[in-house]
């Protein structure tokens, strides 16, 4: 991973805090957070503040660097959060909050919030469908090679280094799995080789057992920038929603288990 690509959010998060502030306090109610248990994904409870204040003006704090519906901004930075599955979403959220993954103005944003606020943000947000534009061009020219590589760790994996496809997690179509599983599709390179990096570093964490600290572990820093590449320039499917559930795995396949997936509203791993 490029130290750009590690560390580009810094200053981007500095430069934003200012104007957040005020959209934060323009928009988002502080309340309280909850003991709501954290993996419910359930819809909350009306409440007298969001009837007060409709959810659109409430989220302003989130497309300030998200962009218009969370269709991602401009930057190849702050990524898509429009149509993730609510899981994946309210997982991220409580990692935010509960240090396991590091970005000060992330936390600082959702730090008063309950956990029912925070579902709420997400089952929001996993609605939204906008369209996705065309994959951007890669800014260097790309090999053959590296794009064979990425493809065959993308769609079929690794058996001798035991990694699973990223298809056998995050969907056949790459556009992610209910209940909490992610697309991979129509993120910017510089997105995906930050997160990996992170992985990589410690500075992005999930729930015991973390799969992805697994799989990254077993990748080299070439086979990692070959998947991202190539993800990165794939067109998204005309319809992108996530897969109603992950794919079984075929006999032989190598499996992980994770302890941010739900197998089902409300119960973990």
């Amino acid at each position: 991973m490029t130290e750009r690509a590690r560390t580009m959010g810094m200053g981007m998060g500095m430069r934003s805090l200012a104007g957040l502030a005020l959209v934060l306090c323009a928009g988002l109610p502080v309340w309280a957070a909850g003991p709501t248990p954290a993996a419910a994904v359930t819809a909350p409870a009306p409440t007298v503040a969001t009837a007060a204040a409709p959810l659109e003006r409430q989220v302003r704090a989130c497309t300030a660097c998200h962009g218009d519906q969370g269709r991602a901004g401009p930057d190849g930075y702050y990524p898509r959060i429009a149509g993730k599955p609510a899981g994946y979403l309210y997982n991220q959220l409580l990692n935010f909050r509960e240090g396991r993954r590091s970005y000060p103005l992330m936390t600082r944003l959702i730090d008063p919030l309950s956990e029912p606020y925070l579902l709420e943000i997400a089952q929001h947000f996993a609605a939204l469908h906008p369209p996705y534009p065309p994959p951007a061009a890669p800014t260097t020219p790309v090999s053959a090679t590296v794009l064979a590589r990425g493809r065959t760790l993308a769609l079929q994996g690794d058996a001798a280094r035991r990694v699973p496809a990223c298809a056998q997690c995050h969907g056949t179509a790459l556009t992610g799995a209910l209940p909490a599983t992610p697309g991979l599709l129509g993120l910017p390179l510089d997105y995906l080789n930050a997160q990996l990096g992170a992985w990589q570093t410690g500075q992005r964490r999930a729930h015991a057992p973390d799969c992805m600290a697994q799989v990254v572990e077993r990748l080299s820093n070439a086979d990692l920038h070959a998947v991202a590449t190539w993800l990165s320039m794939q067109p998204v499917p005309a319809d992108a929603r996530p897969a109603a559930r992950p794919p079984a795995p075929a006999p032989g396949d190598e499996t992980l288990r994770c302890g941010s997936a739900l197998d089902s509203p409300g119960a973990r791993r």
